[in-house]
């Protein structure tokens, strides 16, 4: 199946000159969905990990599937005052603008695997803040699957360079 079909592009959003990749489209078509998922659960079986986290929050959607099917936690990466309890937070900044990241202190305990699953890599810097969550919490990066990546873009080289596996379903140029 070709998954670039099913992924709608919208120019000027969020702002004038960013060429927005929709995943929604993808999610909304059932055989799109559980293609894009079987794809994942393939990859993520090649990686030893012990948990699978997900960035807030297009990646929730792809990241849940995982844990319920490989039958492994659930970690949340969530937007800064989002999460209940004690966090660990990481400042970062996006291509359009500055962000935090927060983790649950108790969600990654001390030389875990994590596996971070997102919908998709542009420039790097909120993977790169996940990296840092999850190092910063104790535990190690097993690997990030995505499921597009705007190759130009470089945040998927950004990552290589830093010694993090990644792998994405589909590519696309950025803007």
């Amino acid at each position: 199946m070709d998954l670039k079909k099913h992924i709608r592009s919208i120019p000027d959003y969020p702002k004038k000159g960013i060429l927005f990749r929709d995943i929604t489209t993808l999610i909304k078509n059932p055989a799109a969905f559980k293609y894009a998922n079987d794809k994942i659960i393939e990859i993520a079986k090649t990686i030893e990990f012990d948990k699978v986290s997900a960035i807030e929050s297009r990646g929730f959607v792809f990241a849940s599937t995982i844990s319920y099917v490989l039958n492994k936690p659930f970690i949340l990466l969530r937007k800064k005052n989002k999460l209940p309890a004690e966090t660990h937070s990481v400042d970062f900044k996006l291509e359009y603008g500055e962000a935090t990241i927060e983790v649950h202190k108790d969600s990654i305990s001390k030389e875990e695997k994590i596996l971070v699953i997102d919908d998709l890599i542009a420039t790097g810097g909120t993977a790169e803040a996940a990296a840092k969550l999850i190092e910063l919490s104790g535990g190690k990066v097993a690997g990030f699957i995505f499921v597009i990546n705007l190759f130009d873009l470089a945040g998927n080289d950004l990552l290589k360079k830093k010694g993090y596996k990644t792998t994405s379903l589909i590519e696309f140029p950025g803007h």
